[in-house]
């Protein structure tokens, strides 16, 4: 169990400050979140948010592909050609064409999955989305001013799409806090917010517990349903009751045994084959869909209302041999995102489910000297769900001249449009996220004029 920066833990600083050795005075209640959550009815129905991070820097230049004449050849000769260089040859991709801006665009051929569902209005392409601490221009940038930190640092930008904070040190990420405002959308405790990609930032907010699950099963390390192991647990749980007066052992032992309860519940879930694994091929992340799939199909028995699941899938640091690592990765991504949406479907659910890719950052649209592409900034991200606004492209589509009004350099490098602020607020909005506490979550979001793009 994940359980770093969360308040359950309020009952482990009370129990700190009445022995005197700290104040939890106003700890986290400046956040307005004891009000928020008091304020929250239970839902009645029921939601789930799906993060698809592809870490390493997915090339989204060839994942959407302009197809108007004059616009794929600037593409086509800033990566280099289709012989020889990283441009992709527009007879192999899958043509897809938003019903509002009068512009073709092609999907990667191993997307091709995808396009049955944005032509059926189902999934949306948002577009030159990135990191930003307020809307900026190319002249701010040349003088240095409202930049990110870090821009091109994967473990910088990593954190920065997942907390929305791009000028301060991230300990909880927006998928967390989003939990924060809404836990009491939920009629129980359980955690509402699942990593199948081990401890995220993303899924850490102040106030639940998260859980880190496998793909296989959810036991606490030490433990499995062996005979051996089921004594074992038996001694731990004895030992847990007995009261020792310390709160840092408290705290422990109500985290574990948190943690056992949890995994009496989820695995069974887990590791019971359901109706829709066949849809799934058994490859990274086809197999951490499924068990998402596995746990929705589970929400009643779990008992949750309101759910955010974490999945990921690495590779995406494409600097060499771009063409045919792309191949492999989107050779995941197109059937395991098409695999999953049929899968909700199946289930009866599909509007009620949205999964969203995001990653560290874009990538030169200019061909790097190993048939590859080195780190940008703004990227395209997909939006898959029955209440997806679909078959559009929101945000502004680069244009794809090398030095020209979206590149902040010479190579094809574009400064986002759309912040991950707005993205994740037109998710949460959806999701059940007070307007009020919308600041809460993301706490740039006033600086922009658009906290709802519209694709939900």
């Amino acid at each position: 169990m994940n359980a770093p920066y969360i308040i359950t833990r309020r009952r482990f600083l009370e129990r700190v400050a009445a022995g005197g050795a700290i104040s939890a005075a106003g700890t986290w209640e400046g956040l307005g979140l004891s009000q928020a959550l008091a304020q929250t009815a239970q839902a009645t129905d029921y939601k789930a948010l799906v993060c698809v991070f592809l870490f390493g820097g997915n090339d989204a230049n060839n994942m959407v592909v302009p197809m108007d004449t004059a616009e794929y050849n600037l593409y086509s000769t800033a990566r280099g050609g289709v012989a020889g260089g990283i441009a992709l040859d527009p007879a192999t991709l899958a043509p897809i064409t938003p019903k509002t801006g009068g512009k073709r665009y092609g999907l990667h051929p191993q997307l091709a999955p995808l396009k049955p569902i944005f032509d059926a209005g189902k999934m949306a392409v948002l577009a030159n989305v990135g990191t930003l601490v307020q809307p900026i221009t190319k002249a701010e940038y040349a003088v240095l001013k409202n930049r990110p930190q870090q821009l091109f640092s994967h473990s910088d930008q990593q954190q920065q799409w997942a907390s929305a904070l791009s000028q301060d040190i991230a300990r909880t990420g927006w998928g967390g806090r989003m939990a924060d405002v809404t836990g009491k959308l939920n009629a129980n405790n359980f955690p509402m917010v699942t990593s199948l990609a081990g401890s995220q930032l993303f899924t850490t907010g102040l106030t639940p517990r998260s859980l880190a699950v496998s793909t296989t099963a959810f036991l606490p390390a030490g433990f499995s349903t062996s005979a051996t192991d089921v004594l074992r647990r038996q001694a731990v749980m004895d030992l847990q009751n007995m009261n020792t007066g310390n709160a840092f052992v408290m705290e422990t032992d109500d985290i574990f045994s948190q943690a056992l309860a949890a995994s009496d519940i989820l695995n069974p879930v887990l590791t019971t084959a359901a109706a829709t694994d066949s849809l799934f091929a058994a490859t990274t992340l086809g197999t951490q869909l499924r068990q998402v799939a596995r746990m929705i199909a589970a929400r009643n028995t779990i008992g949750l209302k309101r759910q955010i699941f974490f999945v990921s899938l690495g590779g995406w640091d494409t600097h060499t041999n771009q063409i045919a690592a792309h191949n492999t990765l989107y050779g995941q991504v197109g059937p395991a995102l098409k695999a999953f949406y049929d899968a909700m479907v199946q289930l009866g659910v599909s509007d009620s489910v949205t999964s969203f890719t995001m990653t560290d950052f874009g990538r030169t649209l200019k061909q790097a000297s190993g048939a590859g592409s080195d780190h940008g900034w703004g990227n395209h991200q997909l939006i898959i769900g029955g209440a997806v606004k679909g078959q559009e492209m929101y945000g502004k589509f680069p244009n794809h001249t090398l030095g020209g009004p979206d590149d902040m350099s010479t190579n094809g490098r574009w400064i986002p449009t759309t912040s991950v602020d707005q993205y994740g607020a037109t998710l949460g909005k959806w999701f059940g996220v007070a307007d009020s506490d919308l600041a809460t979550v993301f706490p740039n979001i006033g600086r922009f004029n658009n906290r709802d793009l519209g694709f939900l």
